[in-house]
């Protein structure tokens, strides 16, 4: 059986994934903008941990990109008689590049408003025991020299109880 961190990081992989929803989300919201936004496939949503700069020499790993990864497990024994009852702490990683900082500056709010989009449409049961409540974290950070000139990055961070047998 795979293991729930790996299980929980492909639930929300495969929502952003499934039929090119965060594409999908991205272009649309881009248009009503009337902004340009480099559109994110779903071979850019990678399950990886690996920070920028070691994710800069994996020649298969491209910008802009979404890299998702389990950050935390915790049985809380919230219902007594399972063997899990808790929650894991999915973090996705967004990250856009470009030429220009301002450039990337307004596509990373784009991405994370097209996936936080995705994850408040797929509220409640996701099945296997996993539930999502909607919360979720957003942390963006500043533009810094790397990738096509310069790397913005943002952190997704939501949290997705689970209730085992």
């Amino acid at each position: 059986m795979i293991p729930l961190t790996l299980q929980a990081a492909q639930k929300v992989s495969g929502l952003l994934t499934n039929a090119n929803a965060l594409q999908q989300a991205v272009s649309n919201l881009a248009s009503s903008c009337g902004v340009d936004v480099p559109p994110i496939t779903s071979s850019q949503v990678v399950l990886s941990s690996a920070s920028a700069d070691i994710a800069d020499m994996n020649l298969q790993l491209i910008y802009p990109r979404i890299c998702i990864y389990s950050t935390a497990l915790k049985n809380s024994q919230i219902e007594k008689f399972r063997s899990f009852s808790g929650s894991v702490t999915i973090t996705s990683e967004v990250f856009a590049s470009g030429n220009l900082a301002s450039d990337t500056d307004q596509w990373i709010h784009f991405y994370v408003e097209g996936m936080t989009e995705i994850l408040r449409q797929n509220i409640g049961d996701w099945g296997n025991g996993m539930f999502f409540s909607g919360m979720y974290d957003v942390q963006l950070q500043p533009p810094k020299a790397g990738g096509f000139g310069y790397v913005e990055s943002a952190k997704v961070v939501c949290s997705i109880d689970v209730s085992r047998s």
